[in-house]
C-alpha cells in the first residue's frame, strides 16, 4: 500500500479525500492537520496523522511518503503564506524526499488570476503555487474545479484543459477526481479544469 499525505485533511473537502482513500486497495492515506485537536478525528477512524503547519517547518512531513494530494487553503485570509508559500515548501519537501507524485488542487482562474473580478489575491497564490509545482521536477497533476458545492457526488465530470465555461462541482466528484490522479500514468505533468460532466471520472481522467 502506497501512503498519501493529505495536506489539509481537515478541511471539508479533505475529509473526502481521506474517505475515498480509506476505501482504496492501493493506497493508505496520511492526514497532514494543523491542529492538536484535528488528530483524534482521523486517529478514531485507524488513519494515520501528521501534525505540520504549513506557515511553519514542512519538511519532515514527506518522510516515508509515496504521493501528496495538496488541499489545503486558508480560507482566504493567508492565501500568500499557506495557499502560495506553504504549498511551495511542501513541494520542496516532497522532491527532496523523492515523492512519486504530487497532485495540487488548484483553481478555475488561477491561469489567469489578473482577470479576475474577486478573490484575485488568492488565484494569484494558486497561479504562484501551480508554476513552482511545473518547474519542481517532480511529476505532478494540476486540477482546476468550478465552483465547489456539497452537493452529492455524480461520479460524472467534464474535463479539458480549457473549458472557457464557469460551473460547479461537488467536492466528492472533485475528492474522487483527485485520488483518481494519483497514479503515475494518469495525467502525467498535465494541467486541466473540471465541472460537473456526463464523462465518468475514470474515463474522463484517462483522456486527460
Amino acid at each position: 500500500m502506497e501512503k498519501i499525505l493529505v495536506a489539509g485533511a481537515h478541511g471539508t473537502t479533505g475529509k473526502k479525500i481521506i474517505s475515498i482513500l480509506k476505501e482504496s486497495n492501493t493506497y493508505k492515506p496520511v492526514a497532514m492537520v494543523r491542529k492538536e485537536e484535528q488528530i483524534s478525528h482521523f486517529q478514531n477512524n485507524g488513519v494515520e496523522t501528521i501534525l505540520a503547519d504549513l506557515e511553519k517547518d514542512v519538511s519532515e512531513t514527506t518522510n516515508g511518503i509515496d504521493r501528496v494530494i495538496f488541499a489545503a487553503g486558508s480560507g482566504g485570509k493567508k492565501v500568500k503564506e499557506v495557499d502560495q508559500e506553504g504549498a511551495k515548501k511542501l513541494m520542496d519537501a516532497a522532491k527532496n524526499k523523492g515523492v512519486k507524485k504530487f497532485v495540487m488542487l488548484s483553481s478555475m482562474g488561477a491561469d489567469k488570476p489578473e482577470e479576475a473580478d474577486e478573490i484575485q489575491e488568492y488565484l494569484r497564490a494558486k497561479h504562484n503555487a501551480d508554476e513552482y509545482l511545473k518547474q519542481s521536477g517532480v511529476q505532478y497533476t494540476i486540477v482546476r474545479p468550478g465552483a465547489l458545492t456539497n452537493n452529492d457526488g455524480k461520479g460524472k465530470i467534464k474535463l479539458e484543459n480549457k473549458l472557457n465555461q464557469r460551473g460547479e462541482i461537488s467536492r466528492r466528484d472533485v475528492a474522487e477526481t483527485l485520488v483518481g490522479a494519483l497514479d503515475s500514468s494518469i495525467a502525467k505533468n498535465k494541467t486541466f479544469e473540471i465541472l460537473e460532466g456526463d464523462t465518468y471520472i475514470k474515463a474522463a481522467l484517462e483522456k486527460a
